[in-house]
């Protein structure tokens, strides 16, 4: 029996320890949660650029392991990588669940959005994030992540999660994907908006959703990291959503082989 298999995609300066609370509860409900951990986040090579091409292929990678396709999993800035490995390989995706991710347009970053969207620079985390001198990394100091990312989470899961942000390569989360409706366009979606989240605000996950038409919504009224402060509530809509995406037998065969861009 093919396993229903959930990869699940952090987003900037976090880790796969993001989806640390969901493993149990996601096996008991019959998936097999696998985790991965994007390269440019952590302990960095300053002599390695690593874009949007490169952790595409570092999830690329991981769907070519396993056993069947796979629902990918998108928390924040990993909205972009997956919506970008849909477009690379159709096919390997049974859908995409966007955890007030960026579902960006093609073409677009965040930063763009915004300001259609018409929200005052800067937006979110960005006004507390601490470049390196050069710009090839940032930090998000901890009190600034516990206050903007996890404040409706317990006080001491949001401190522990705060402790765990780390250095992220610039090149790996200011980026954009280039998507088409020929192959990202035919992957089922579901987008899980947080109305009180601070970083990805609620006029911007709306305005993607406006922008990127098609996906499913469930609302959570909560902050930017469900996984902590809406736990049993996401993790429904996601098995929801991918037992659902799962049960359908996609035939799709990709026009082009390898990326699209």
């Amino acid at each position: 029996m093919t396993a229903r298999n959930l990869v699940l995609v952090h987003g900037a300066w976090a880790g796969g320890w993001v989806w640390d609370s969901m493993l149990e509860p996601l096996r008991a409900a019959g998936f097999n949660p696998v985790v991965v951990d994007l390269p440019g986040a952590g302990v960095l090579d300053r002599d390695t650029v690593v874009d949007l091409s490169a952790v595409t292929d570092h999830v690329v990678a991981v769907l070519d392991s396993l056993d069947g396709p796979a629902v990918l999993v998108g928390h924040s800035g990993g909205g972009i990588v997956v919506s970008q490995v849909a477009e690379r390989v159709p096919a390997a995706v049974a859908g995409i669940v966007y955890v007030a991710g960026m579902m960006l347009p093609s073409g677009m970053d965040f930063g763009m959005l915004c300001n259609e969207v018409e929200l005052p620079a800067p937006v979110g985390i960005s006004r507390w994030v601490v470049s390196s001198d050069d710009g090839f990394s940032s930090v998000v100091p901890p009190e600034a992540g516990a206050a903007v990312f996890f404040h409706e989470a317990p006080v001491a899961d949001a401190i522990a999660a705060a402790r765990q942000l780390v250095p992220q390569q610039e090149t790996a989360r200011l980026m954009a994907p280039t998507i088409t409706p020929e192959r990202f366009g035919t992957v089922p979606r579901l987008y899980v908006e947080c109305t009180l989240d601070r970083t990805v605000p609620i006029e911007t996950q709306r305005g993607m959703q406006q922008r990127v038409p098609g996906a499913n919504v469930v609302s959570l009224e909560t902050d930017h990291a469900p996984q902590l402060s809406a736990r049993t509530e996401l993790v429904t809509a996601i098995a929801e959503f991918a037992a659902d995406a799962l049960s359908r037998t996609r035939r799709l065969e990709p026009a082009v082989v390898g990326p699209s861009s």
